[in-house]
């Protein structure tokens, strides 16, 4: 069989409801021989937005000094195989679907989260294959996913938290800042990344609990601009970078949040010299990214951008809002324009409102196979936060309407959803 059917089969086995506790990882791991306790050092990274980013510029610093980097991220945009990372490499077909062989067999049939399982077989490669360190990317919350399984983690972090996931995780920024916090454990540093004051509070009160070294932006670390990149400083030092390879002033929080990491990996030599080259070299998807080849590509005219974002919360309409921005003061005579969709289960219009303001031409479009708002809903949500927008049948179909709506040249940007990202680079090509 496949990898991929192994996985649907995996999908069949979830139970009734997502109750976010580690009961069933727990005993499928202790069934697989608790691969989770045969890793290299680990650092678990939580946190509502930028996860994925600090994930990618950690592994870059790592690998820019020579070390060998296991790495566990989601969703995957179009193969399920970028979800593990064996020493720098994607887990192959052949392993992937031996691994989850071995998974079902230890499992028995009984209820499992799709996550869970994943993640299970994520820790039965890490383990056999040698490495010097794991990055380990929560799937969602903290205190109750499948990666909080680790005891003792070498570092952990926490990224900006914002309202996301609420039917799991809460209403409320302290609800939702208290379940991502449960991936501090006692003693482990944890490095914090910029925060609002809500969330800020809870993280210290659930560190000084658990007597972790707390180490937050702002206070015990910061970075500051400098002309062509940041300077990183603490009490003790400051190190000059350059500007991050990935595109958005959020970037720079996040590449700073790398480095701050790093400097709590105990045992390790990353020199300044490796902290920059991963500066320069790290790579993302989905992030801020520009298209500049294939199908989607074909109805521009020369001057015309393509850029693809899978941000899908209000934050990340703010971040997308702050980029749109800097684009309007560089360039003001290429207008910005909008191709979005979203799943049901997200803030269509706490997305959109940020962004209503940059851009008075959008297109909105279904995602296929997933659980998604209509065209016609998605454009319902843009037009209730005064952003004029029409439904369209596909992404290409968006792109060519929007093509000939008007003579001048168009910046436009496909954004609301890492599954619609995950469609639009699979399509591309």
């Amino acid at each position: 069989m496949t990898s991929e059917e192994y996985l649907q089969r995996f999908l069949a086995l979830h139970p009734k409801a997502i109750d976010l506790t580690l009961d069933r990882v727990l005993r499928l791991l202790a069934a697989l021989g608790h691969p989770e306790k045969k890793l290299p050092p680990v650092i678990h990274v939580a946190g509502t937005n930028g996860k994925g980013s600090l994930v990618a510029y950690l592994r870059a610093m790592l690998e820019a000094a020579g070390y060998k980097v296991h790495a566990y991220t989601s969703p995957h945009l179009v193969r399920f195989h970028e979800r593990i990372r064996i020493a720098g490499e994607l887990i192959s077909e052949d392993e992937l679907a031996d691994i989850l062989r071995e998974c079902e067999a230890a499992n028995q049939g009984a209820p499992i989260t799709f996550f869970e399982a994943t993640t299970a077989a994520a820790f039965v490669a890490f383990a056999r294959h040698p490495a010097d360190v794991v990055l380990l990317e929560v799937g969602l919350g903290g205190i109750g996913d499948a990666t909080n399984v680790i005891d003792q983690p070498a570092v952990t972090a926490i990224t900006p938290i914002g309202i996301d996931h609420t039917q799991f995780l809460g209403n409320t920024l302290a609800e939702i800042a208290l379940n991502k916090a449960g991936i501090i454990k006692q003693g482990c540093p944890v490095v914090v990344g910029r925060q609002r004051s809500e969330p800020a509070m809870v993280i210290k009160r659930v560190a000084q609990q658990k007597s972790a070294p707390l180490l937050r932006f702002g206070h015990e670390w910061d970075w500051v601009p400098i002309d062509g990149g940041l300077c990183w400083q603490d009490e003790t030092r400051a190190i000059e970078l350059p500007a991050p390879a990935l595109l958005g002033p959020h970037q720079f929080d996040n590449a700073a949040t790398a480095v701050a990491v790093l400097d709590q990996l105990k045992g390790f030599n990353i020199s300044e010299a490796a902290l920059a080259a991963g500066m320069r070299n790290a790579q993302w998807p989905a992030r801020l990214q520009r298209l500049t080849k294939g199908p989607l590509l074909e109805s521009l005219r020369p001057g015309d951008e393509l850029w693809l974002d899978g941000g899908h919360n209000e934050d990340c309409g703010l971040v997308l809002a702050a980029q749109a921005a800097e684009w309007h003061h560089t360039d003001h005579d290429k207008k910005l324009a909008l191709v979005f969709g979203m799943l049901t289960t997200k803030d269509a219009q706490g997305f959109v409102r940020p962004l209503a303001a940059h851009s008075k031409r959008a297109r909105a479009v279904a995602i296929p196979g997933h659980t998604s708002y209509s065209a016609a809903e998605a454009a319902e949500r843009a037009q209730a936060v005064g952003l004029p927008c029409m439904p369209a049948d596909s992404v290409a179909a968006a792109i060519a309407d929007l093509r000939r709506s008007t003579d001048k040249p168009l910046r436009i940007l496909i954004c609301g959803s890492l599954y619609l990202a995950g469609t639009v680079l699979a399509e591309n090509g």
